[in-house]
């Protein structure tokens, strides 16, 4: 696989504990529940601080500094979000 996609897999993979399904971004799994006001809020916060978090252990693993990293997990953390 490329090296972006398996970035792509893995953010969305992690992010999953909160979807249940790992192609959802928050927004649909947000939309899924029908979340709204401060619950939706809430929830699309710690999940995209998930996904950060997700997408900051796969750039470490593959051993990405610099630019590279910060592009690769604002990317990966963009997708995951659904923005």
């Amino acid at each position: 696989m490329r090296p972006m996609q398996v970035l792509a897999l893995t953010c969305m993979l992690l992010v999953g504990a909160h979807a249940s399904a790992a192609e959802k971004t928050c927004k649909e799994a947000a939309h899924e529940k029908k979340l709204a006001g401060a619950a939706k809020t809430s929830f699309l916060k710690k999940c995209e601080k998930d996904a950060a978090a997700a997408c900051e252990a796969t750039a470490a693993e593959k051993k990405l500094a610099g630019a590279a990293k910060n592009s690769s997990v604002k990317k990966c953390t963009r997708e995951a979000v659904g923005a």
